[in-house]
């Protein structure tokens, strides 16, 4: 009875568009009140799961992506992307998509990508005589590469729950961040000719020495991220805080478009995304620890390898299951609950935890950009003014290469350990 009442009252949350963290409290709520077990276990079990030196870090990348984004970065990165690939057939979705590759080395989420990049680019490709849907679709699917490619908040959740160092979570991910990038430009390419859509003219190697120019303190962002981890110089949270300083130096006084006055609602705002994310944590934690203390992990586990212990379909199996929990659930509160299960199944059929926890990030990235819950969708249907009925039908061919993409990753480990086997040797 009181499974049932969990997992009806979580169902019935997200089909009535409560958000996740809510709806995982009351559903969690329920179940302690109807199995007679104190309220005060959800508090422990919060702390429990917001208590580590690891997690300190998300704020510290937040507040540096704001940083860097207050300070003029996105038109910098959009620049640099345009000089690169603008001038080719479809210039402008190439150039989405690069932007996002670039900043999604700053920003580290995709909602930030989207509406950042999205907010420059759908106008702009509006303007230039692209279609709004298609505009919109590229953005929301090529804001996915952000929490892909380091750093990454859901590669911190994962390095959280697994052990894994994160510093390696943050390399295994660059590859298929640029893979999934590349193989989205290419998509986007195709789509472009097909339909005749415009061309920039080359604007020369000058514009591109001076577009790299303008951006090289943003791109070394990422370089001292990733750099000051796997040199073992710096913890990922110590990491954070030297690039939250780095962002703030070259935000008012290299770029010189942060102004100080606007520090303190940049530190505001920073905080107010960084608790609500830390919350949803906390509360996934108390679902997660209810679902184990049901034994839900080990009837999955029982129920998928009563099928089959065939690694390559189990490895297909847990990708259908993913793909399908992140068309209706946020990605943080999906890594916590399904991830420490899922991965015990992978691992008994012999599948790396690095390689595992890559190609779970990597589904459930592709989630943002379907519906019901794809939030990249909304906010750049939103930012085109469009229906998500229109952005959904012109944004299944990039969803199509992803999953492509996300299949190729999950039965090639190369991809996913290389960086990190090769750093660690």
């Amino acid at each position: 009875m009181g499974l049932a009442l969990l997992l009806g009252l979580f169902v019935l949350g997200l089909v009535l568009g409560i958000p996740v963290a809510i709806t995982l409290g009351i559903s969690s709520m329920a179940y302690l009140l109807e199995a007679g077990i104190p309220l005060v276990t959800i508090p422990q079990k919060m702390y429990a799961g917001i208590d580590s030196f690891v997690l300190l870090c998300i704020p510290g990348f937040i507040l540096a992506g704001n940083l860097m984004n207050e300070g003029g970065i996105t038109n910098r990165i959009v620049r640099l992307a345009q000089a690169m690939v603008g001038w080719m057939r479809g210039g402008l979705g190439l150039t989405n998509v690069a932007a996002s590759m670039l900043f999604g080395g700053i920003s580290g989420t995709a909602a930030a990508d989207a509406a950042s990049i999205g907010g420059m680019m759908i106008p702009g490709m509006k303007k230039a005589g692209y279609p709004v849907p298609f505009s919109a679709a590229i953005t929301a699917a090529s804001s996915t590469v952000g929490p892909i490619i380091p750093p990454s908040v859901p590669m911190i959740i994962v390095g959280t729950l697994s052990g894994i160092s994160v510093g390696k979570m943050f390399l295994a991910g660059a590859l298929p961040g640029i893979l999934m990038g590349v193989a989205m430009m290419i998509t986007a390419w195709i789509i472009a000719k097909k339909n005749d859509f415009p061309r920039q003219p080359w604007q020369g190697w000058g514009e591109l020495a001076r577009a790299f120019g303008g951006a090289f303190w943003a791109v070394m962002m990422t370089v001292l991220i990733v750099g000051g981890m796997l040199s073992g110089f710096a913890t990922p949270t110590e990491t954070a805080i030297v690039a939250s300083i780095y962002a703030f130096v070259v935000g008012a006084f290299v770029y010189r478009g942060l102004k100080l006055r606007d520090v303190p609602r940049i530190l505001i705002d920073s905080a107010v995304s960084a608790a609500a994310i830390l919350i949803l944590v906390g509360l996934a934690n108390v679902f997660g620890w209810i679902l184990v203390s049901e034994r839900i992990p080990q009837m999955i586990a029982d129920s998928v390898l009563s099928i089959t212990d065939n690694k390559f379909l189990v490895i297909l199996l847990i990708n259908i299951v993913l793909l399908f929990v992140g068309m209706f659930m946020e990605t943080i509160a999906a890594l916590i609950i399904l991830f420490v299960p899922l991965l015990a199944l992978a691992q008994g059929v012999g599948v790396d935890p690095l390689h595992f926890a890559t190609f779970a990030v990597l589904n459930l990235m592709i989630g943002l950009t379907t519906p019901p819950v794809g939030v990249c969708l909304f906010i750049c249907a939103n930012i085109g003014r469009i229906s998500l009925v229109q952005i959904t039908k012109a944004i299944w061919p990039f969803i199509l290469t992803n999953i492509i993409v996300l299949l190729l990753v999950s039965y090639v480990p190369f991809f996913s350990t290389w960086l990190p086997n090769l750093v660690s040797q």
